[in-house]
Order: C-alpha cells, then sequence, then structure tokens
C-alpha cells in the first residue's frame, strides 16, 4: 500500500467511473491516482460472522470486507449503523468492486453526520480534485 497516495472523499456514485492502471494495485478517477477510499454511509447488509457488510450512502452500494483483526472484532457492527470506512479500493472481475477496511469507525451518535459528509466531499471535491479531473478531460 502507498501511504503517500491520500485516501479520496468520494460517494459510491463517483467510483463507477473509477479505471485500474497499470500497477494493479492503483486507481484512477479522472486524473486523480488513489488506492484507498473514504465513505460514509449506512451498513445494510451484514454476513453471518460480521466481516462482509454492504454499505449505502445514498449514492449507491458498495461491498466492505473487514479483516479478521482483533481490532475490528472488538465491536459488534450492526446493520443500521452510520459509519465511515477507509480502505483500499479493489475492482473485481464478475463481482461487484469492494473496498478491504482498514479503518470503521461507528457515527451513529452524531445526528449531522450526513449532511456534513456531503459537505466534505464536495469541498474536497472544489478544492483538490477538480482541477485534476478537468485537466484529464
Amino acid at each position: 500500500m502507498d501511504y503517500n497516495l491520500a485516501a479520496v472523499k468520494v460517494v459510491c456514485s463517483q467510483l463507477k467511473e473509477a479505471r485500474q492502471t497499470a500497477s494493479p494495485k492503483r486507481m484512477t478517477l479522472g486524473g486523480i491516482l488513489f488506492q484507498r477510499v473514504w465513505l460514509q454511509g449506512v451498513l445494510v447488509w451484514a454476513s453471518a460472522d460480521s466481516q462482509k457488510f454492504i454499505l449505502d450512502d445514498g449514492t449507491g452500494l458498495l461491498h466492505l470486507h473487514l479483516s479478521p483483526s482483533p481490532d475490528f472484532l472488538l465491536r459488534p457492527w450492526k446493520i443500521g449503523m452510520y459509519v465511515m470506512v477507509v480502505g483500499g479500493y479493489v475492482i473485481r472481475t464478475d463481482e461487484p468492486p469492494v473496498i478491504k477496511v482498514h479503518k470503521i469507525v461507528d457515527l451513529s451518535e452524531f445526528p449531522d453526520r450526513e449532511a456534513m459528509w456531503y459537505l466534505e466531499v464536495m469541498e474536497a471535491y472544489k478544492l483538490f480534485y477538480e482541477s485534476l479531473i478537468e485537466e484529464f478531460i
């Protein structure tokens, strides 16, 4: 994992435009090179072992895979939780893309969390991503 590449703040619908680069672990979104994404949304499905989830951020659905690390197993992740996730974005052949989660935080207790997240994504786009995407087009 190249930690010199920042995790891009995005919503699920934006990731439909992500493409694999020549490097198998790097993606591109317009002119933005990335490996990790930063998303927030509601857990709408969980596997029996609580290591696989589906996240709904209001713009789309995305699969999440939590590693069986003790850090993730200490907290009971449940359907309906509003969470922030950061992880490696992986495009898979014949399967939906997935985020291999490095960090997950329950934000359910914060009432303005969702509205603030959309503002953060818009701000990041305006400040950092817009010029790279326009340059690419």
